[in-house]
């Protein structure tokens, strides 16, 4: 593990030497670098997973909070709503992972060639200790990014590796479900897609079920199960989750960014924002604009 940490620590110092995620050539593939503890992120994950090198970090997900850290590996095997917060890190000893994005399409391609089910019962999110193949798998992926001729040809293949082992797995189980065709899992996420494209719109819970081919109660239950939330709880985190967005990095004013998401009422948009940050919405773009003016 220590010469892929040094692998990742040297692109993380060369993309983003002051901390953050920095992106690879490959399609999917970044590095997260921190030399400090973060405050709690928020955001609705895609499938991923995320090989901890160095430091210490939590992910909570609805009531669960799931602690990981060096020689661990997170795997998120749908689209959830996560809280998120770097617990460990510093200048001396940064937290340092590597992260990649699960293609269902290369789960589906492996599925068809490897023995083992999906396990509808298994978690979609889980951490355990990252076997000693994925990281090989990762180091040789890494390592391709110093060979810019060989990248196109092989990555491909590397990346296939990589997912390989992790449906070879502890996560296995969860993974699989990714290419079950009319799984729940596969089907949820069909729903899941329109709130993600549509999120600012009246959504009615009977058209989300008709896509998933479920009626309203099966729905609701499957949808509970793979996300821990309801379906009009999942849009009203995509819909707090952008407007910050908007707020914080283009400068936004809170009444402008609550109609652009979908809400009518500025006042719910404010309770609602302040449940779900810690605090209004307006006491939150001040203080970071107090910051940037300290910097």
């Amino acid at each position: 593990m220590s010469t892929l940490l040094d692998r990742v620590r040297r692109h993380a110092a060369a993309h983003a030497p002051g901390g953050g995620i920095a992106a690879t050539p490959v399609p999917g593939l970044s590095t997260v670098h921190a030399l400090a503890p973060s405050g709690l992120g928020h955001d609705v994950q895609r499938p991923l997973a995320c090989l901890v090198l160095q430091g210490a970090k939590e992910v909570t997900m609805g009531a669960r909070t799931f602690a990981f850290s060096a020689g661990d590996t997170l795997v998120i095997a749908a689209d959830l709503p996560t809280a998120s917060r770097i617990v460990r890190a510093s200048a001396a000893a940064p937290y340092c992972s590597l992260v990649l994005a699960i293609d269902p399409a290369v789960v589906a391609d492996l599925v068809a060639d490897m023995a083992g089910a999906p396990d509808e019962g298994a978690p979609p999110i889980g951490v355990a200790p990252t076997d000693a193949e994925l990281a090989e798998a990762a180091l040789q992926l890494m390592r391709l990014l110093d060979r810019p001729a060989a990248l196109p040809v092989l990555q491909a293949q590397r990346v296939r590796e990589m997912h390989y082992w992790l449906l070879a797995g502890r996560h296995g189980p969860a993974i699989r479900r990714l290419a079950w065709p009319n799984g729940s899992a596969q089907r949820v996420a069909r729903a899941v897609a329109v709130l993600r494209a549509e999120y600012d719109r009246p959504l009615p819970v009977e058209r989300l079920a008709a896509l998933s081919d479920m009626s309203v109660s099966a729905f609701h239950a499957h949808f509970r199960a793979a996300t821990s939330l309801t379906p009009l709880q999942f849009q009203k985190r995509l819909r707090l989750i952008e407007a910050r967005r908007r707020m914080l990095a283009d400068g936004v004013a809170a009444s402008v960014a609550a109609h652009a998401v979908g809400y009518a009422s500025v006042p719910q948009f404010t309770r609602e924002y302040a449940r779900m940050f810690g605090q209004p919405p307006a006491r939150e773009t001040d203080a970071a604009r107090q910051r940037a003016q300290a910097v």
